[in-house]
C-alpha cells in the first residue's frame, strides 16, 4: 500500500525511503507535517469578512504538487478533520460551527484543489511550470466555485449580503477581490515546486 501512495514524478516520491514500512512511516509524517504547514499559512491572513485572505491556497497547491494526489488529499482531509474536532487550525479558529460558516465551501474546496494539482503532479507536471500552473488554476477555479456556491446557500439574511442582488453581492465581496491574489499564489506555488524539482530531483 505504501508503495502506491505517491509516484516517482513527485518530490516526495523521489526522496522517500526504499522499504515499504519506512515509506509508510514517512508518508504519515509527511501528512501530519503538511497539516502544520497549512495551519501556519492559515494564520498568515488579512482578516476581511466574510472570507479572509490567507496563504492556505498557496500551501495546499504546493504540497499537492510536491506530494501527489493521494498524499495531498490525505493531508487536506486530516487538516479539515483537525479543524472539525476543534483544533484552531483555520484562519480564526476551528470547530464544526466554523466549517459550517461562510468559509466552509472554500475549506471543502481545498480537497478539490489538492486532488487536481496532485493528479497533474503524479503525471509529470512537477518539472513543467506552465503545465503545473495551469493545473493549479483549474483546481483554484473549482475551489472558487464550491466556495461561492456555499456562500449563496449561506446568504439567507446575512448582513454582508445585498439581499436585493445576492449573487452579485456575494461574488463582489467573497470572490472577486481574491482572484488576482490567487493567480499570484498559484504562480508562486508552481515556480516553487518546479524550481525544487529542477534543483533536487534531476540530481
Amino acid at each position: 500500500m505504501a508503495v502506491t501512495l505517491t509516484t516517482p514524478n513527485t518530490l516526495l516520491g523521489v526522496f522517500q525511503p526504499k522499504g515499504d514500512a519506512a515509506k509508510l512511516a514517512a508518508n504519515i509524517a509527511t501528512v501530519v507535517l503538511g497539516t502544520l504547514l497549512i495551519t501556519i499559512c492559515a494564520k498568515i491572513n488579512v482578516p476581511v469578512w466574510p472570507v479572509p485572505v490567507t496563504l492556505q491556497g498557496f500551501a495546499i497547491a504546493a504540497l499537492a504538487a510536491a506530494f501527489g494526489m493521494r498524499i495531498g488529499v490525505a493531508t487536506v482531509a486530516l487538516y479539515l478533520l483537525e479543524g472539525a474536532f476543534g483544533l484552531p487550525v483555520f484562519a480564526t479558529g476551528g470547530g464544526l460551527a466554523y466549517l459550517a460558516g461562510p468559509t466552509g465551501g472554500f475549506l471543502i474546496g481545498f480537497l478539490g484543489l489538492a486532488a487536481i494539482v496532485g493528479y497533474a503532479a503524479d503525471r509529470g507536471a512537477s518539472g513543467k511550470p506552465l503545465t503545473l500552473f495551469a493545473a493549479m488554476l483549474v483546481g483554484d477555479a473549482v475551489l472558487f466555485v464550491l466556495g461561492f456556491a456555499w456562500l449563496l446557500v449561506m446568504a439567507g439574511q446575512a448582513g454582508w449580503i445585498d439581499q436585493s442582488n445576492v449573487v452579485a453581492s456575494a461574488f463582489a465581496k467573497a470572490v472577486q477581490p481574491f482572484i488576482v491574489w490567487d493567480i499570484l499564489k498559484m504562480a508562486l506555488a508552481a515556480l516553487t515546486v518546479t524550481g525544487a524539482w529542477n534543483l533536487f530531483a534531476k540530481r
